[in-house]
């Protein structure tokens, strides 16, 4: 910059700011290094896993490559940065591996999108991994799969979705587990949370990974079980298992557990400025808290045992109570999700009729709460989101609805992230 941006440079000395931009590329490169290294070594895998030689070899050339590559575009991220206000904005965009990096008028704006597109988080080796442990669904940040499980003492024939753990068979998926408070009472949630593990690193094309599970739970029941449940998920550091025949090998470094409905939507709190009312409605539970700019306000938040899970036994009782007819469980979870089912107009029109009335009695519980659409916006997400839009009365332009079913789990990623972040840097 001193040799081929003078003004630029005098301008930063005289400001004072040199330094503090110095640091920003800095801290930038050191997480742009990681991701590229553990990118390089999830392709490159050695002949001989077992040979130390080979494997620090690799790390070796990895690392060569990935700081030629950072050394080169932190020099051009340094050399194009601007100050406008006080704040700092990079005005172009940089290809690293493949992703596109841009950046905002400041530190914190910047360093959010670079984790967005990036969606890997990763700290010295250990891949940050969302599980979100719902009644309904399990959900990672790039899989779902519906909450059930049933043990097998022989390898499946007739489906290839289970795990093989411990010297038994787990076929995943299958039934649906019941509601309850203390997802710890017994196995099925570790189990369920094991093959979250498995299926995301199918996904990222790993079978080998060092994690920091980042799970979540209700709000108001964070504070109890956040220790009884790191201790439940990290029973074993040390796992072997089989998801589709394919071995995988994981090391569960920690746990982290954060409140469910705020972690998801951590990323963007800079949106909800005012007041905001958000409202996560899963499978069991409604999560809602207040958000004052973006804040949450701790003393305003609740959970409800007021699930999409009550309309469907409301649905499937109702219908038997009145036809004497058993509605089976996929066309009501095919309503619920979609609003449309294919069947006469005489079930349709009774099961229209109890979802209406569960909505109402969802808003009716969010008045409760003291929810005014006239003085705050309303957030709605999880599965339930989709009824509150197509059956719920509301204001359209103060409401605003987030379909994403892996939003929790996602946010799970980005939150624990940050909060380390935040350690390593005191």
């Amino acid at each position: 910059m001193k040799e081929n941006h003078t003004d630029r440079y005098r301008h930063h000395i005289r400001m004072g700011q040199l330094q503090s931009k110095a640091a920003e590329v800095n801290e930038e490169a050191y997480q742009m290094l990681d991701t590229i290294i553990n990118r390089y070594l999830q392709k490159h895998k050695p002949v001989n896993t077992n040979s130390t030689m080979e494997m620090w070899k690799l790390r070796e050339q990895a690392k060569l490559i990935a700081e030629e590559k950072c050394m080169r575009q932190s020099s051009i991220d340094f050399t194009n940065r601007q100050v406008s206000g006080g704040s700092c904005a990079i005005t172009h965009s940089r290809t690293t591996d493949n992703v596109i990096l841009t950046a905002g008028t400041d530190t914190g704006e910047r360093e959010d999108f670079i984790m967005r597109e990036i969606r890997e988080y990763n700290m010295n080796g250990t891949i940050i991994l969302g599980v979100d442990n719902g009644y309904g669904n399990v959900k990672t940040a790039h899989r779902v799969f519906q909450t059930g499980i049933m043990k097998c003492d022989s390898e499946p024939v007739l489906t290839k979705e289970y795990i093989e753990y411990d010297g038994a068979y787990y076929i995943i998926g299958e039934g649906h587990k019941g509601f309850v408070a203390d997802k710890q009472e017994d196995d099925d949630t570790y189990i369920m949370t094991l093959a979250a593990i498995a299926k995301e690193l199918e996904a990222r094309g790993l079978t080998e990974a060092r994690i920091h599970l980042a799970v979540g739970l209700p709000l108001k029941w964070v504070q109890a079980q956040r220790d009884s449940f790191k201790r439940y998920l990290t029973r074993e550091r040390y796992i072997s298992m089989k998801y589709r025949t394919v071995s995988y090998l994981i090391e569960i470094v920690d746990c982290t557990v954060m409140p469910q409905g705020y972690a998801a939507v951590a990323e963007n709190l800079k949106d909800f400025m005012g007041m905001n009312m958000l409202v996560d409605v899963g499978n069991g539970t409604m999560n809602i808290m207040y958000l004052n700019n973006g804040r949450p306000i701790e003393s305003k938040s609740w959970t409800e045992k007021l699930g999409v899970n009550q309309c469907f036994i409301r649905i499937q009782n109702h219908i038997m109570d009145t036809t004497g007819v058993k509605l089976p469980e996929e066309i009501i979870n095919q309503f619920l999700r979609k609003g449309e089912i294919d069947v006469s107009s005489k079930y349709q029109n009774m099961v229209k009729e109890i979802a209406e009335q569960y909505v109402k009695e969802l808003f009716d519980k969010l008045r409760d709460y003291e929810y005014n659409e006239d003085l705050m916006k309303l957030y709605v997400m999880g599965g339930g989101a989709r009824m509150v839009e197509m059956f719920g009365k509301y204001n359209p332009d103060r409401t605003t609805f987030n379909h994403d079913i892996c939003a929790n789990a996602k946010g799970y990623e980005y939150f624990c992230y940050m909060m380390l972040r935040q350690k390593m840097r005191k």
